[in-house]
C-alpha cells in the first residue's frame, strides 16, 4: 500500500474512481483528456495488488494558491486512512512547489478539519468561482464549504518553477 505520483498507467483507475464519485455528485466530473493533460498534478493510492484505490490532484491557480480537488477513495477502502495519505502527499507537493495556500470546496468538512484545514469563505477564491462554480448546475443551491490550509514552506525543499514541468 503506497501513495505515489500518478503515471500514465494509473489513468484508467483515476478515471474509474472520479467518474464513479462524480455520478454520485461527490466531485466534479473530469474527462479522460483532462486527467491525461494534468497527470503530473495527481497522486494515487495503490493497494497491495497495485490497483488505484484513492486519488487526488493539486490544481495550481497562481504561484501562491492551489486547490485540492477530485479527492476520492474507493468504497471498499473507506476508513483505512487513504484520504489522509492522499492529502498529506498533496501538501508535500505544495511544499516542493512553494505554494503557500491550499483550499478545497467540500461537503466533507470534518475530514478536512482533521487534516488541519480551516473553514473559510468561498469568495476568497475567485479563481475557483470563475473556473468551475459559475457553470455549476447547483450554483444557487451550493452546499459545499470552503476550507483552507496554510502550507509551512521550507525554502530548502522547494523545487524551482522551471524544474517542476520538465519531463
Amino acid at each position: 500500500m503506497a501513495v505515489v505520483a500518478a503515471q500514465a498507467e494509473h489513468i484508467p483507475g483515476i478515471v474509474r474512481l472520479v467518474t464513479e464519485h462524480a455520478r454520485r455528485g461527490d466531485v466534479l466530473p473530469r474527462s479522460l483528456e483532462n486527467i491525461q493533460e494534468t497527470i503530473n498534478d495527481w497522486v494515487v493510492g495503490l493497494d497491495a495488488a497495485g490497483q488505484v484505490v484513492a486519488c487526488g490532484s493539486l490544481l495550481q491557480y497562481t504561484p501562491t494558491l492551489a486547490e485540492v480537488r477530485s479527492l476520492v477513495v474507493d468504497e471498499s477502502q473507506h476508513g483505512q486512512g487513504w484520504g489522509h495519505k492522499i492529502v498529506t502527499a498533496l501538501k508535500e507537493q505544495a511544499v516542493l512547489r512553494g505554494i503557500p495556500k491550499l483550499f478545497a470546496l467540500t461537503r466533507a468538512v470534518r475530514f478536512f478539519l482533521r487534516q488541519e484545514f480551516l473553514i473559510t469563505r468561498k469568495d476568497l477564491f475567485p479563481e475557483k468561482v470563475y473556473k468551475d462554480c459559475l457553470s455549476c448546475p447547483v450554483l444557487e443551491n451550493c452546499d459545499e464549504v470552503a476550507v483552507a490550509y496554510n502550507v509551512p514552506l521550507n525554502p530548502a525543499l522547494q523545487v524551482p518553477l522551471a524544474a517542476q514541468h520538465q519531463d
